[in-house]
Formats: C-alpha cells, structure tokens, sequence
C-alpha cells in the first residue's frame, strides 16, 4: 500500500534546473498514481477549495424549470509529500496532463444534462505540492422558478458542489474565495446581457451531525439569485394592452342609436385576440403557478367581453323600445328619477302638449259661422269662414299628432331607461377597471418586495 501513496516531503529532486529535469523527478514519484487519494496517510482527508465565476446566464425555461448557465470552476487541493525547490528544477509550477494524477469527484447535484464544452486536458501544480484545476461548465440544472410575478420576478437558483462518492471523512470541502469576491468576479467577466442579470450570488455551507459523517459528503451550495429584464415585457405587452383597455373605455362616449358601438367594440376584441396569439412566446408556460400577467390579460379580455355585452342590452332597450309595453312604475322610480339623478342624466321636459279642454274652449270660441262682438252675434264674410275652417283643421290636426305622442310615451321612457343604464354601467365599469388595476399593481409591488428583502435576509 506504500507504493501507491507518496514519499515524505522533500524526495522531490530535479537532476538538472529544466523542465525535463523536473518532469522526470515527478514521473519517478508522482506520475500515474491516480488510484487513491493522494495523501500519506488514509485516514487523513482531502481538501478541495471550491470557486466559480459565472461567464453567462444563456437561457431560463420555465416550462421545463431549467436554468442554463456556463461556468469557470477552479478546485484546488494538495498532494501530500509533493514539493520542490523552485531554483533547482527552474520554475515554482508546471502544466501537467489531468490523466496522469488523482482528480476529485466533485460534481453540481442540480446538472440535468450533458456538460457540453471541450475538453481540456491540463492542469498547474505548484513546487507546494498546490493543485489548482480550471474547468469550463455548460450546466444545465434543475432550478425552481417561480414566475408569479413575472416579468418583475426575481429567481433564486442552487449550484450544489460536493463529492459523487467520498463521504467527509475522505473529502472535505471548503470556499477558496469569499462569496462576495465570486460575485464581483462574475459581474466583470460575464459576457451575455440577456433577458436576465445577476443581482446577488450567496453561499453556505450546511453541517453535517457527526453520526452521519460516514455516509454524508460534504457540501456547499451557491444561491444565484437572478432578475428578469422586464423593459422588454412593459413595452411589448402591458403598454398595448393598457392603450387598448382605455380605447374600449372612451367607447362607450359613443352613442350607441347613432353610431354601431358594438361593432366597433368587437372589431377590438378580435384585435386583442390577435394580439394575445401574436405574443404567445413571450409569455412563460409553466405548471406551478399562473403568472399574474395572465390575470391581468384575462382580466382585460373581460371587461372587454362585458362591455360588448352591455352595448348589446342598451342597443335592444333604444332601438326595440317600441314594441316594450308601459316602464314598470318600480323600474321608473329607480332608474328614472333616483339613479338618473345620481348619474347627472336627469329626463329633458318634453314638448308641451296642447290641453284638451283649452282646444274645445277655443273651439268653441272659435266658431266659423258666428262671431260675438259686445254679447251680439255678427255674420262674417264667406273668405273669414273659410279660414276659420283651415284653423279647426290645423287645430284637430295637432290633436291627433298629441295623441301620437301621448301613446308613445313608454317608448320614451324606455329610451331614457337606457341612456342611465348605459351611462351606470360605464361609471361601473371604470371603477371596476381602476380597482382591479390597482390590486394587481399592489400584489407586483407586494411580491417583488417580498422576494427582494428575503435575498437582502440572506
């Protein structure tokens, strides 16, 4: 067993100041010795310092609750035994291939997908015996997003570093780099300004109980915490959305007997239908939660929706008031005296129409054929009777139209019932429309606060 493990420190001799001087004193001692840990004594475990810098936020699915990141990892660790004098083998490190000595097992528990970057093949080692190994990482890990706030959510991702198969007692893990240093180092070198920036990255290493050391790996976990550029998500579909909800509610500032309000009104729900398919990709899909965007679009699909619905009921009261019988004298005392005042739609006086027993007075008083001057009856000329004649006519003739508009009261009753229907039903609507807006906006602020003091608790 003694030759597996290395020689105590200080064998490590170089025949000449050169490269090949010191390659071969480490082909002699330390080359192909991959079989076991490299320390002299097993019980003794080994060290691994840990440190990552994130290059890229590539990609978030949230349907598949994925998070696609590249990463530059270092391990560092020492061979025990392993050492050189700088001056006598000509330099304090040297680049060696990875094959030739024992390499950690060190793997991220969140990968969920080939790590698909090229292969490199060196490694340095330090006349201390220092190790120090850089690899490149495409992970694709498993993370749980939650997009209830989206776009203005904030996720909050695990890396997982530890041993596939050392427990602690072999492999033991430790930070090479505060937390804080990683982040600034991920911040200057990352490349992609995507959809996503990296607000915070946080760190911790969890306990183990010491019964469980013999079957437990030691741990650390990396918190990347990520918020979504939203600029992009407000500009494409909360501002048109917002532009189309308040083009459907000056529409109701149409008349609907002179201008076909419910045709336009469904030429704007075809419109924000359209629109809703055409922005399809640019909504997340996911099984967890239903974001509150969706909320809100439904939201205004209904109001839409109700107002069509509207127009369509105060376009049947206006235009089929005429074969309705008399306003039920309940619905009059509501909606035409109470809420018609409380809507300022209070009914015009109508025409004044012509009084039954003044028309039979002036009859009478008019009569064609005689004519009382002083209480004595005076005959007129034949042209003086004939116009009292036209004047009975004219007379009877607005008689008739009065009875016309005395028959078609209810229409106009029914009428007016409609105007303060419509002109309710629109009051409605923009409180309805202010309140539901405004507790939507509150539950954004709400959870985007929560989420951001837990990461400011951390």
């Amino acid at each position: 067993m003694q030759s597996l493990m290395v020689k105590p420190a200080g064998t490590i001799n170089c025949s000449e100041p050169t490269t090949d001087g010191l390659i071969t004193a480490l082909k002699e001692n330390i080359f192909g010795k991959t079989e076991i840990r490299p320390v002299i004594n097993l019980k003794t475990p080994t060290n691994i310092s840990v440190n990552f810098i994130l290059y890229g936020i590539l990609d978030v699915d949230e349907k598949a609750q994925k998070l696609n990141t590249f990463l530059w990892v270092n391990l560092v660790w020492n061979i025990e035994g392993l050492s050189w004098d700088p001056v006598k083998c000509g330099t304090d490190r040297i680049s060696i291939p990875r094959k030739q000595l024992w390499r950690p097992d060190i793997i991220i528990n969140e990968f969920i997908d080939e790590n698909k970057v090229p292969d490199t093949y060196y490694l340095y080692v330090d006349y201390t015996g220092k190790i120090m190994d850089d690899l490149p990482f495409h992970v694709i890990s498993s993370c749980n997003l939650d997009i209830y706030t989206f776009p203005f959510d904030i996720q909050n991702c695990t890396f997982t570093f530890n041993s596939y198969q050392h427990t602690v007692l072999d492999v033991q893990l430790s930070f090479d780099k505060p937390v804080e240093q990683a982040f600034r180092d991920s911040l200057e070198a990352m490349t992609t300004k995507g959809e996503w920036e990296l607000v915070d990255m946080l760190a911790q290493k969890p306990s183990i109980p010491p019964q469980e050391m013999n079957i437990s790996r030691d741990t650390l976990t990396y918190y990347i915490v990520l918020r979504r550029r939203a600029t992009m998500y407000v500009v494409n579909l909360l501002i048109p959305s917002c532009f189309l909800i308040t083009v459907d509610l000056f529409s109701f500032l149409l008349p609907p007997q002179n201008v076909d309000r419910s045709a336009f009104k469904m030429t704007l729900i075809l419109g924000y239908t359209v629109f809703l398919l055409l922005m399809n990709d640019l909504l997340p899909v996911t099984g967890n939660t239903l974001p509150l965007i969706n909320a809100f679009f439904s939201l205004c699909l209904l109001l839409m929706v109700a107002s069509l619905l509207e127009t369509i009921l105060i376009t049947n009261i206006q235009c089929g008031s005429t074969h309705y019988g008399p306003l039920p004298p309940w619905a009059k005392a509501l909606f035409l005296n109470y809420i018609a005042k409380l809507v300022h739609l209070s009914k015009k006086p109508s025409d004044q129409n012509c009084d039954p027993k003044e028309h039979r007075t002036y009859t009478k008083r008019c009569d064609p054929a005689v004519e009382t001057s002083n209480g004595k009856a005076v005959h007129k000329t034949p042209a003086l009777v004939e116009l009292k004649k036209i004047s009975h006519e004219l007379l009877s003739i607005r008689q008739q139209i009065n009875k016309y508009f005395k028959t078609d009261e209810s229409a106009e009753e029914w009428m007016h019932l409609g105007q303060v229907i419509d002109r309710l039903l629109f009051c409605l609507y923009i409180v309805f429309l202010s309140v539901s807006f405004i507790t939507i906006l509150i539950f954004w602020l709400y959870w985007y606060k929560k989420n951001s003091s837990l990461i400011n608790k951390w």
